[in-house]
């Protein structure tokens, strides 16, 4: 039986996606100039671009080292290091972060409430650099008052599927893991977490969510 319910951050309570920011930046005729010089290749989409930027200069991995603990200046200065002719829109990663977030997940603080409500032990696991978390993230949105406890990574210098990370929630909070079920949109994050015992959903949207909860809870 679900005693307790963990819940991952970004696509799940919040809404946060690097194209909010770069399919923007990448319509404007400087940001096609650059492109073309860096990569002599033309007629490319905004999107095109956008997403060849994103899969090869600021990507999952890098970003993920700032969640793992890595200051922003850092890596920043590493990647521009590393790829100078791209320095403007590396910097705007998080000389813009802000952009790149739009707000809660609607229809989630209101199931998070419920489960509340019910008795549900809840409790928040995610992969996010502590800087922009504590800043623009966990203080302003009413749904992380809900949690019981969280685990940031940033605060700790692991990253999920890391073990390691989902042990410091469970030690930490005294979780039994055979009586908890995690939400995540990542399988991979998934899978690091049945290895503990953990049961799983993945989660696509918050009408699915709410649609098969009852079930989840049965589990």
């Amino acid at each position: 039986m679900i005693k307790n319910v963990i819940f991952d951050f970004g696509a799940v309570l919040v809404d946060w996606d690097r194209h909010y920011l770069y399919d923007d930046y990448f319509k404007t005729d400087e940001a096609r100039q650059l492109f073309e010089r860096n990569t002599g290749r033309k007629g490319l989409s905004s999107l095109g671009m956008c997403n060849w930027f994103l899969d090869n200069i600021c990507t999952i991995p890098w970003n993920a080292q700032m969640d793992g603990g890595k200051p922003l200046e850092q890596g920043t200065q590493e990647l521009v290091d590393q790829y100078p002719e791209w320095e403007t829109p590396i910097r705007m990663f998080f000389g813009q972060w802000i952009k790149m977030f739009h707000g809660a997940i609607p229809g989630m603080y209101e199931i998070v409430q419920d489960l509340k409500q019910r008795g549900y032990a809840l409790w928040g696991l995610s992969n996010w650099a502590a800087s922009t978390f504590d800043r623009y993230v966990g203080p302003n949105f009413p749904v992380f008052t809900l949690l019981d406890g969280m685990v940031v990574s940033g605060h700790e210098g692991c990253i999920k599927p890391d073990e390691k990370i989902y042990r410091i929630l469970l030690d930490r909070f005294g979780i039994d893991p055979l009586q908890s079920v995690f939400i995540d949109d990542s399988q991979p994050n998934l899978d690091g977490a049945q290895k503990l015992g953990i049961k799983t959903y993945l989660f696509t949207g918050a009408e699915q969510f709410k649609k098969d909860l009852d079930q989840i809870l049965a589990w």
